[in-house]
């Protein structure tokens, strides 16, 4: 009996997208298991105050993200005023700052003894308890800091959706007399709104998986719980519950999200999709927008980094020499083996998309990439549930006929910290190596075929070669993305075993930030490679978009 080649590709990468559901089935499970009265502890005394807090928490930064986002999206889209064009690619650089490391920064900054306060005593000749500052290590303080770091996305998102709007639309509003905000209230908000509520629905889920913001704030949250409940105490099976009610929350905001992006379509009824040229604004209301603009790269980006920089220039870590071998060597050596693994996987799951686009297939794809939506530490209380069963098993077998055990050879491993980041960044190659797959024509793969070429030759021989530049982009990404990874790592981590930002965690948590700037930096200066990557994107969209020459006047 002849094996079918498609079927064993399907099965293959059936296996892989079945790998993203190995934590969900494992926190789900844990519903019916005991848990030996922590839930019930937990029930009485924090659950209130976890699910308050994280309501709290998404509906603030959903908020702030969606003002600043949205409004300097319209101002670098619509209106030309000075240094528009850096604000472009400039609004994007707070992408770089993991929420941590901004939550450290700000905090440092703004605290009693921090600059900000200090200046403002000697300034007025104030004490304690002259004058009130807000207290940033607070809910509103953690608001405050997210909004900053994560009003990217729906900047992102907004300037992508107001500029595919075609100027006719807007042209044929304003010959009916609508004024300039009435047609960006009531004509293009309305046509931008699928891809503002994606970004917005990528912020609530982002800010519910925060863990080394909200910590650092004393803000209890669900992703706090769940470290707490089992470094803490012990109790993998209620860190696992909790990690359910986390996970309903997250899958119930990408339901809603996939089905507002599938009833809210938007069709141009002309061929004319050029979108109007920008407005010019002088005087004060170029001013007003400058600032508007400048005021979130400052916060989100310029004072974090001029004050990890000071830091380090005044101390420093001390071991930064003798400890960053040591821990760069442990980050790259984890960040490089899950990029390697995951875009070999993802590069397989798109190609079985591209060649055998079956419904079963394509709901595998879209589960391997369920894993970015979930939280890193509702994926690590995921992954240890099942690998301490394997364990387990071995462990009785070995006992029994060799009696000898092996111990935790899996969950007392790198294996554990690898298999989390694959379930949690499978999500990127497979949606940029996707893309890259659509800009190769079918043609290329008809004639591939016509001269005989396998599904393995196809692929190693046509595909690789023209996807070279998806396939880097992809791993990149997930090289940083891994670099900068907290609580999954703090979850899986065996011991003995720190990274970056590990190392950086700790030393912030002791109150020594001085010494953790050093290791700041550089997860900072590493987490600029996809801001970079996503300015350049970002730049060709406006050139392409904008005609040089065609400003409509002065407002």
């Amino acid at each position: 009996m002849k094996s079918n080649p498609g079927r064993n590709w399907s099965v293959v990468c059936f296996a892989l997208a079945a790998v993203v559901l190995v934590p969900i089935f494992s926190v789900t499970w844990s519903l019916g298991q005991d848990s030996e009265g922590v839930w019930g502890h937990l029930a009485e005394t924090v659950l209130g105050k976890y699910i308050s807090n994280t309501l709290l928490l998404a509906i603030g930064v959903g908020c702030g993200t969606l003002l600043i986002g949205v409004l300097t999206a319209w101002l670098v889209t619509a209106f030309s005023f000075p240094a528009v064009g850096f604000f472009r690619w400039a609004l994007l650089l707070p992408l770089a700052i993991p929420g941590y490391l901004m939550a450290y920064a700000m905090t440092d900054l703004l605290q009693f003894s921090g600059p900000a306060q200090t200046w403002l005593r000697e300034a007025t000749g104030w004490s304690r308890g002259d004058y009130w500052f807000p207290e940033v290590r607070s809910l509103q303080g953690a608001v405050f800091i997210l909004v900053l770091c994560l009003y990217p996305y729906v900047y992102l998102a907004a300037s992508t959706g107001f500029l595919s709007l075609s100027a006719s639309v807007i042209e044929a509003s304003r010959t009916l007399g609508v004024s300039s905000w009435g047609r960006f209230w009531r004509v293009v908000l309305p046509l931008a709104r699928p891809s503002i509520f994606a970004g917005l629905a990528l912020v609530v889920m982002e800010t519910m998986a925060d863990f080394g913001a909200v910590d650092y704030c004393a803000v209890d949250t669900f992703s706090t719980g769940i470290y707490r409940t089992w470094m803490g105490r012990g109790s993998l099976v209620a860190a696992a519950q909790l990690s359910t009610c986390l996970l309903g929350a997250v899958g119930l905001l990408y339901l809603l999200e996939s089905r507002f992006r599938r009833s809210a379509k938007f069709h141009h009824a002309t061929q004319r999709t050029q979108p109007p040229a920008p407005v010019r604004l002088e005087g004060a209301r170029a001013w007003a927008a400058f600032i508007a603009c400048a005021a979130p790269v400052l916060g989100g980006f310029l004072l974090p980094v001029v004050r990890f920089l000071q830091l380090t220039v005044e101390g420093g870590d001390a071991r930064s020499r003798e400890l960053f071998l040591e821990l760069g060597g442990n980050s790259a050596l984890v960040a490089g083996i899950t990029a390697v693994v995951a875009v070999a996987c993802g590069l397989l799951l798109a190609q079985l998309l591209r060649t055998m686009p079956t419904s079963l297939n394509r709901f595998t794809v879209r589960v391997a990439g369920l894993g970015y939506a979930i939280p890193g530490g509702v994926i690590a209380i995921g992954v240890l549930g099942p690998l301490w069963w394997i364990e387990a098993g071995v462990n009785d077998v070995a006992n029994g006929v060799f009696s000898w055990s092996p111990g935790l050879f899996l969950s007392g491993t790198v294996f554990a910290v690898l298999f989390g980041y694959q379930v949690r960044f499978l999500a990127i190659p497979l949606n940029v190596i996707g893309a890259g797959f659509e800009r190769i024509r079918s043609t290329v793969d008809d004639a591939a075929r016509t001269l005989g070429a396998s599904r393995l030759r196809l692929l190693l021989g046509v595909h690789v070669p023209l996807l070279r530049g998806s396939l880097f982009c992809a791993g990149l990404l997930v090289f940083v993305d891994v670099l900068k990874e907290l609580p999954a790592t703090l979850i899986l981590r065996p011991f003995n075993f720190d990274t970056l930002a590990v190392r950086v965690y700790q030393l912030a948590s002791d109150e020594r930030l001085s010494e953790a700037s050093t290791g700041a930096l550089a997860i900072i200066l590493v987490g600029l490679v996809p801001v970079v990557l996503l300015t350049r994107i970002l730049r060709s969209a406006h050139t392409v978009s904008t005609v040089p020459g065609r400003d409509r006047g002065k407002s």
